[in-house]
């Protein structure tokens, strides 16, 4: 199977999580964040517990146990934490979603896919402005969060 049609599947799976969900961007970006900072701090260990467990040592499992690392914080955060009122919102906040979470995924997903002709370019061209996508990401979700009020001050407003 084609790298692109692998990371299109991934996006789509996570544009509709976070579409159906109404969670807002800034909490989850931020969550992705630190799932990625949790990857790079236990990633040797997790595949160390995984191979431990019985489960063969692959390239699949390591790129599959980064990846659940990665996205282990924003996965719970999905049930819970503010949401957006509008569609307009939801969709920009799920675009921004994915975006950022294919950049902190696509080197994890490297581990394991094998990459030829237009994949790999692809790929590479992730890979050189994933820097970019998560700083100015990081910035966003930062942004989102000024934006969000709470509940209780929502409602005191909305009844004035």
């Amino acid at each position: 199977m084609s790298v692109v049609v692998i990371l299109a599947a991934i996006a789509l799976v996570l544009f509709a999580v976070s579409f159906v969900s109404r969670r807002r961007f800034g909490l989850l970006g931020l969550a992705l964040a630190a799932g990625s900072i949790l990857s790079s701090l236990w990633g040797n260990d997790a595949s160390f517990v995984v191979g431990a467990s019985g489960l063969p040592s692959s390239p699949l499992v390591t790129a599959a146990t980064l990846s659940v690392l990665v996205l282990l914080p924003s996965i719970l955060l999905l049930f819970h934490g503010y949401t957006y009122k509008n569609i307009a919102g939801r969709v920009i906040g799920s675009l921004m979603f994915t975006l950022l979470a294919m950049a902190f995924l696509v080197q994890p997903l490297g581990y394991a896919l094998t990459l030829q002709g237009f994949g790999a370019n692809t790929y590479t061209l992730l890979v050189q402005n994933k820097d970019t996508i998560i700083g100015f990401g990081m910035i966003f979700a930062v942004v989102d969060l000024f934006f969000t009020k709470p509940a209780h001050l929502a409602e005191k407003k909305s009844r004035h």
